[in-house]
């Protein structure tokens, strides 16, 4: 008697499951509805869009291929997106007159994860359409303030000689900065009484210039110094202040990043090398110091990406640098193109560097995860 009422519960199990997995394919045909409908609305915007700015830019006098190609790009991306939406709708559409009830369902997730990455591109698309209205709204008073081509051509030239400036103190400063923070994390990491001078010394000193806005430092050490009459110290030049300013600067931070290194790296290796005889010094030398850097290349490219868009505000003590050219521009011409060239070369030159710290980072997981 027991088995006709299992065999209805059974029946009743899978008429319960066939329900639920036919609500969620109706649910993914509304999702996929939805997103044909955003779709559609996308790619008449992104028409729409290009077809006003278009005739805008021509009637400002720009080329008509520097506009429409983009233009192009942006309505073939909106077709395609368009595409996606309606493939996924259709999907969904079969998902709901399959009779496997399984096979529906699997189809249904297709559906939506197709629809959900219409969704994305669809919002990324507006985003850049807003973009472009927000350049050519109120006759194109961003484009004309921000992107003036003539004169950015016009002061190229002068704007990268200055930039000449930025890298010296980068390269300059980079290379004392890599020194001077590891003299730090090593007085940081004295052990024993004998050491505690020195280590309350570098603590002292990271905790002031970490302390300090680096644009106090370089005010302080460009505009004081100079006034302290002291032999060589008060006749450098704007540029070697601001190299010790930002020495001073970074070299609080990144010592910290060493010391974190130092501090990383096991204690079994100290042990080691000291039962062999080696002393503190060569121990740090040779054993701690390069098993450290291994670990800390990716947080000290990160402080030289810092430190290279930081030296943008050596213009406060005078250097004659990219951003203090560019603004001499946009003062003499009363537009802010020139800077925009300035911002331009930072990002061109700090972009791969942000991409080789990336690559650093995924090697090193990627040898972790060999490791384990």
């Amino acid at each position: 008697m027991a088995a006709p009422d299992n065999l209805a519960v059974s029946d009743e199990a899978g008429r319960a499951a066939e329900w639920r997995a036919r609500a969620v394919t109706r649910t993914h045909r509304g999702r996929t509805a939805l997103t044909l409908a955003v779709a559609v609305l996308t790619f008449l915007a992104v028409a729409v869009s290009a077809q006003h700015i278009g005739s805008f830019a021509v009637s400002q006098g720009i080329a008509a291929a520097v506009v429409m190609v983009p233009a192009i790009v942006m309505a073939l991306a909106a077709a395609l997106v368009l595409v996606m939406a309606a493939r996924a709708f259709l999907k969904s559409l079969a998902a709901s007159r399959d009779a496997d009830v399984y096979a529906a369902r699997a189809l249904g997730a297709e559906a939506s994860m197709a629809a959900w990455q219409a969704i994305s591109w669809c919002g990324a698309l507006l985003i850049v359409v807003a973009c472009a209205w927000f350049m050519v709204v109120n006759d194109a008073a961003v484009s004309r303030t921000f992107f003036d081509l003539a004169l950015i051509r016009e002061s190229a030239g002068k704007v990268l000689w200055a930039f000449g400036t930025n890298i010296a103190i980068f390269v300059v400063s980079a290379v004392l900065i890599l020194v001077w923070s590891l003299v730090i994390a090593v007085a940081r990491t004295l052990p024993g009484d004998a050491g505690r001078p020195l280590r309350v010394l570098a603590i002292a000193y990271g905790d002031l210039f970490r302390g300090l806005p680096a644009i106090i430092t370089i005010y302080l050490i460009g505009f004081g110094l100079p006034l302290t009459n002291l032999p060589v110290l008060s006749h450098l030049s704007s540029t070697a202040y601001a190299i010790i300013a930002l020495t001073l600067t970074y070299g609080a931070y990144t010592s910290e990043v060493y010391r974190a290194g130092i501090e990383g790296v096991h204690h079994s290796q100290v042990a080691a090398a000291r039962s062999l005889g080696l002393s503190h010094f060569r121990t740090m030398r040779y054993v701690i110091v390069p098993l450290a850097v291994r670990n800390i290349i990716p947080p000290l490219m990160n402080n030289c990406i810092s430190l290279q868009k930081d030296t943008a505000l050596v213009a406060i003590i005078g250097t004659i640098d990219a951003f203090n050219q560019s603004k001499i521009i946009a003062a003499n011409n009363f537009n802010l193109s020139a800077v925009t060239t300035v911002a331009i070369l930072f990002i061109v030159i700090t972009i791969p560097q942000a991409r080789f710290v990336d690559r650093l980072i995924e090697r090193d997981r990627r040898r972790m995860r060999a490791g384990g």
